[in-house]
């Protein structure tokens, strides 16, 4: 049985800066308000035959939409990216060995990721959601896609099996 979240009407959204690094038009810092959709598959279980519970699901995904609201997404496994801090306060990056930022770090998240494309979150929010559930299993699959506006985004199925 699948179970879902729509990230529109449950408020799972987070609004956040990013650069796709060399892409022509995607490779200056801009932003998007991200919508995340969630779907759970698996067997019903438990005192109340929930595949998972719903409040538990959307908690922990908006508190990973919290820690990425109103942020400056810097995905630290790129080769074309350097970062460095300047002091404990300020976070330096340097893109393609001649863009050169300096940002505030509790204005910076870094992601453990090669680019901050939809399909590198879908896949960064997905696994911390699945560090974080317990009782997983009676679970299926997690599928999750990030939005970048309302019609345009990029999913990830996890599957816990493997």
């Amino acid at each position: 049985m699948r179970v879902n979240l729509d990230g529109i009407h449950t408020n799972l959204r987070f609004s956040a800066a990013h650069m796709i690094i060399g892409h022509e038009s995607c490779g200056k810092i801009h932003g998007h308000s991200y919508i995340v959709d969630v779907e759970v598959d698996g067997e019903r279980n438990g005192q109340f035959g929930f595949v998972i519970d719903f409040k538990i699901l959307k908690n922990i995904t908006r508190k990973i939409c919290k820690s990425l609201d109103h942020r400056v997404l810097i995905p630290i496994d790129s080769p074309d990216l350097e970062v460095t801090y300047e002091d404990e306060n300020t976070i330096e990056f340097k893109v393609l060995d001649c863009l050169e930022y300096k940002l505030p770090k509790q204005d910076v998240v870094l992601l453990p990721t090669v680019s901050t494309t939809a399909e590198s979150l879908s896949v960064y929010i997905t696994e911390k959601i699945v560090s974080e559930l317990e009782n997983k299993e009676f679970l299926n699959y997690i599928e999750l896609q990030v939005n970048e506006g309302i019609g345009q985004g990029a999913s990830y199925r996890y599957y816990f099996d493997e």
